[in-house]
C-alpha cells in the first residue's frame, strides 16, 4: 500500500503527496537565461514544482540540446529535484514529437484529421523515443512502495507499458491534456491498439471531462475487447481506473496580478490607444484548432450586420507563434493574415482600424492588462482539451463577456459563459453583439458564477486530487 505524507507548503493545506515522485513530460520544467538557470513558466510546472520541492524527486523531460547535462540537480546550491534529459537527436526529435505528436496524435485529437500525415518512420520514432524515457524512469527509480510515476499527456502513450512491464508493482498514472476523440475517430490510426495497450499500463489516466472519459474507455471496450465496469477498465490482468479532473490555473497569482494598481493602469491605456467605446479580445497560440480565421470571419460578417459599431469597435487577437518549422502552421498564418488584410482594407477609416492583429508572445503581465480591458473575449477553438486562457480571462476580468466554444472541455464546467459553436460563423457574430449589449446585472451574474467555479479548478487542487486519487 502506497505511504503518503501531508504537505506543509505554503500553498495552503493540501491532499496528501507521495513519499517520492517522479513527473514524466515532454520538456523540463527549467530553463537557461542569461543569470543562470531558472523555472520555466507554465501550467504543469506551477503544480507539480511545488510537489517536488517539498518532498523531492524527479522531472523527465526530453533534451533538445547536446551540450546539456543528462542530470541535473536544480537548484544547483541547494538542490530540491532532479531533472534527468532524454537527449534527443534532430530525426529523433522530428519523428517523436513534430512527426507523431504533431502530425498525427494532435490533429487526431482535435477532429481535424484532413491534417494528418500517416508515416510509419513517426510511429517507428515514437515507439523508440518512448521506450528511452522509460528506460531514464526506470534508472532514475528503485521501484518502492512508496515511489509515484506521473506521465504528461500525447507524447507519451507506450511509456506506461514498457514501465509496466519491468516494474508489475509500480504506481503509474498518466494526464491527457487534450481532448480524446471519439472511438470512430481514434481507431482510424493504424496503430490505434498499440497505443492503448501502452495507456493500459498505468493505474490511473485523467482526463479533463467526462465525455473524454467515455471515449477512452468505448475505445478500450471496442478495439480491445476490455472489460469495462463502470470507470475501471481490466486487460489481460491488470486494471486501470479512469476519471475526470479537470485542470485549472494559479487563481491565487491572477487575482493578485490583475488587482496589481499598475496592470489597471496599463489596461486603462491601452483602451485609449485603440479609442474605441468597445473592447474584443482573442488570446491564443496560432494552431489550426484555436479557430482564429473562423473567428476573424465571424468579427467581419458583424461589422457588415452592425454598421453602428463602425469606428466603435476593436478586435485585438494576439496569435502567439507555435510550430512554425510545420507547413500546416505556416499555411494558418498566410490564411489568417490574409483575412485580417482584407477586413482592415474594407472597414478601416481615419484612426480607426477595425482588427488589431498581433503575431508575437506576451509575458502573462501584458496579458492580464489585456483581460482586464477587455468588454469581451473571443475563445472559440475549432476543439479544445480545456483552454486554460479561458480561467485567466474570467480571474483577471471585473466586467467582462466570456464567448466560449461549445466544443472546449472548458464548455461542459462553465454555463454561464455565452455558448456558441466555433463552425456557426453568424451564430458568433450574433454572439458578439449580444456580448457587448448584455445588461450590466446579466454581466454581473454570470460572471460571478464564472469565478466561483474557476477557484475550485485552481491548479494546486487538481495535482493534489489527481495524485490521492492515485493513491486510492
Amino acid at each position: 500500500m502506497l505511504a503518503f505524507t501531508a504537505s506543509s507548503d505554503c500553498f495552503s493545506p493540501r491532499a496528501y503527496r507521495p513519499l517520492s515522485l517522479t513527473v514524466v513530460a515532454n520538456r523540463v520544467p527549467i530553463r537557461q537565461t542569461d543569470d543562470g538557470w531558472e523555472t520555466s513558466v507554465g501550467g504543469l510546472t506551477t503544480a507539480l514544482l511545488p510537489v517536488l520541492e517539498a518532498q523531492g524527486g524527479t522531472w523527465v523531460g526530453m533534451g533538445e540540446e547536446p551540450d546539456l547535462p543528462e542530470r541535473q540537480e536544480f537548484p544547483a546550491d541547494d538542490p530540491d529535484f532532479l531533472v534527468r534529459r532524454v537527449p534527443l537527436s534532430t530525426e529523433e526529435l522530428d519523428g517523436y514529437y513534430y512527426g507523431m505528436a504533431n502530425q498525427i496524435l494532435w490533429p487526431l485529437s482535435h477532429y481535424l484529421i484532413q491534417h494528418l500525415e500517416l508515416k510509419d518512420e513517426f510511429i517507428e520514432t515514437y515507439r523508440h523515443v518512448n521506450e528511452r524515457f522509460a528506460d531514464a524512469v526506470l534508472e532514475e527509480t528503485e521501484g518502492g512502495e512508496d515511489e509515484v510515476i506521473w506521465i504528461q499527456d500525447y507524447h507519451q502513450m507506450l511509456s506506461p507499458g514498457h514501465i509496466r512491464e519491468e516494474r508489475p508493482d509500480a504506481t503509474i498514472g498518466h494526464f491527457w491534456h487534450i481532448p480524446w476523440p471519439a472511438m470512430e475517430v481514434f481507431r482510424i490510426l493504424p496503430w490505434a491498439r498499440e497505443l492503448l495497450r501502452g495507456m493500459l499500463g498505468c493505474d490511473l489516466i485523467g482526463f479533463h471531462v467526462e465525455e473524454y472519459v467515455d471515449n477512452f474507455i468505448e475505445s478500450a471496450e471496442v478495439l480491445l475487447g476490455a472489460e469495462i465496469d463502470g470507470n475501471v477498465i481490466r486487460y489481460e490482468g491488470h486494471e486501470t481506473r479512469v476519471e475526470a479532473h479537470p485542470i485549472g490555473i494559479e487563481v491565487g497569482r491572477f487575482k493578485e496580478m490583475a488587482h496589481d494598481p499598475s496592470v489597471e493602469q496599463e489596461a486603462k491605456k491601452f483602451r485609449e490607444r485603440l479609442g474605441t467605446d468597445h473592447v474584443v479580445i482573442g488570446i491564443d497560440r496560432l494552431d489550426y484548432t484555436k479557430g482564429i480565421r473562423s473567428r476573424m470571419l465571424a468579427f467581419e460578417e458583424f461589422l457588415e450586420e452592425n454598421p453602428e459599431y463602425h469606428g466603435n469597435v476593436s478586435f485585438f487577437q494576439i496569435a502567439t507563434p507555435s510550430r512554425t518549422e510545420l507547413e500546416s502552421y505556416q499555411q494558418i498564418r498566410r490564411e489568417v493574415d490574409e483575412v485580417v488584410g482584407r477586413i482592415n482594407g474594407r472597414f478601416a477609416r481615419e484612426s480607426w482600424v477595425p482588427v488589431n492583429y498581433r503575431y508575437r508572445t506576451y509575458t502573462q503581465y501584458e496579458l492580464c492588462t489585456f483581460y482586464r480591458a477587455a468588454d469581451a473575449a473571443l475563445i472559440t477553438p475549432l476543439r479544445d482539451g480545456m483552454n486554460v486562457v479561458t480561467q485567466e480571462f474570467v480571474t483577471a476580468t471585473q466586467d467582462g463577456v466570456l464567448i466560449l466554444s461549445e466544443l472546449t472541455g472548458a464548455a461542459y464546467l462553465l454555463p454561464e459563459a455565452l455558448q456558441v459553436n466555433p463552425y456557426d460563423q453568424g451564430g458568433l457574430a450574433n454572439a458578439i453583439k449580444v456580448a457587448l449589449e448584455m445588461p450590466t446585472d446579466e454581466k454581473k451574474e454570470r460572471l460571478k458564477g464564472l469565478k466561483q467555479t474557476v477557484e475550485t479548478l485552481d491548479v494546486h487542487n487538481w495535482a493534489d486530487k489527481f495524485l490521492s486519487a492515485l493513491a486510492k
